[in-house]
């Protein structure tokens, strides 16, 4: 009997719906929710982070980092929230509670291209941030740091998906990269729309985790925009892949759209570079 094309499989674990993946943490997920309303609490906040101690030791490590920190060091959650406000310490909780996602394989070769995606959402992060910034959108800088973060959350879905295969069936050693790739390319946009919805999340981000790759027409979303563009610049830097340092940023449709000159590009990437060293060393 002919067995089932591995695509099918894959399709079929993705469509389940006891697939239970422990891709967002509950904490972040709620901490989203709560700051989306207009009359939050800081002890709100802090209730919810400390009820996880092992995210609140994340926390506190990410927010004593050279990327986030200030002079004197923060001891506890609420020294945390008040040094970098409510929002900023959603962006911190995101980051740590994907970090462990990303850091959760057991398989060497699937967890070798987790953290080859982990390179590259949390540079997609910081400079989606860095750009909204410096672009006139400053009042979207937190929105783009999780925008950027999230927006390849359907590959991370797949390659949870793959090990899951992998380790139930004892005949099949692993997964090719190039078939994880096909998968992955083919695949992630739609299966993480489909996760950020069921985890309820915001609909512009389950917008931008949808149509990232799509080839734009117009600028009209804002955050969608940026990342498609922080997205091409990871990609030049190498990050998420082999470097393309031929792709020329400057000649895109969204810095051509939305008039990001080409030294405002050359500083992003310049960022991008060093904010990652900061960020790696406090991983």
């Amino acid at each position: 009997m002919q067995s089932k094309p591995f695509v099918d499989v894959v399709k079929e674990h993705l469509e389940s719906e006891t697939l239970n993946l422990p891709v967002f943490h509950p904490v972040a997920v709620k901490l989203q929710a709560i700051l989306s309303g207009k009359d939050f609490t800081i002890d709100q906040v802090v209730a919810l982070i400390i009820k996880d101690q092992a995210l609140t030791s994340q926390i506190l490590r990410l927010a004593n980092s050279a990327f986030f920190s200030g002079l004197a060091k923060v001891t506890t959650i609420t020294d945390a929230v008040v040094r970098l406000g409510a929002r900023e310490i959603a962006s911190v909780a995101m980051l740590a509670s994907q970090q462990n996602s990303y850091n959760s394989f057991t398989h060497p070769e699937l967890k070798s291209q987790s953290q080859v995606l982990w390179k590259h959402a949390i540079g997609c992060a910081i400079g989606t941030r860095w750009l909204c910034e410096k672009n006139g959108y400053k009042q979207l800088a937190q929105e783009g740091f999780i925008a950027g973060l999230l927006h390849d959350i359907g590959s991370l879905l797949i390659l949870k998906v793959l090990e899951g295969i992998v380790n139930a069936d004892t005949e099949r050693k692993g997964v090719s990269r190039e078939l994880t790739a096909e998968i992955m390319a083919a695949m992630h946009t739609e299966s993480g729309y489909q996760l950020m919805q069921k985890w309820n999340l915001p609909e512009m981000y389950c917008t931008i985790v949808r149509d990232h790759h799509k080839e734009l027409t117009d600028t009209g979303d804002v955050l969608l925009s940026l990342v498609r563009l922080v997205d091409h610049a990871c990609r030049k830097l190498g990050l998420g892949g082999a470097p393309e340092p031929n792709l020329m940023l400057a000649a895109t449709f969204e810095a051509q759209s939305m008039g990001i000159k080409e030294i405002m590009l050359a500083e992003l990437e310049i960022m991008i570079e060093d904010a990652m060293e900061m960020v790696t060393a406090a991983s």
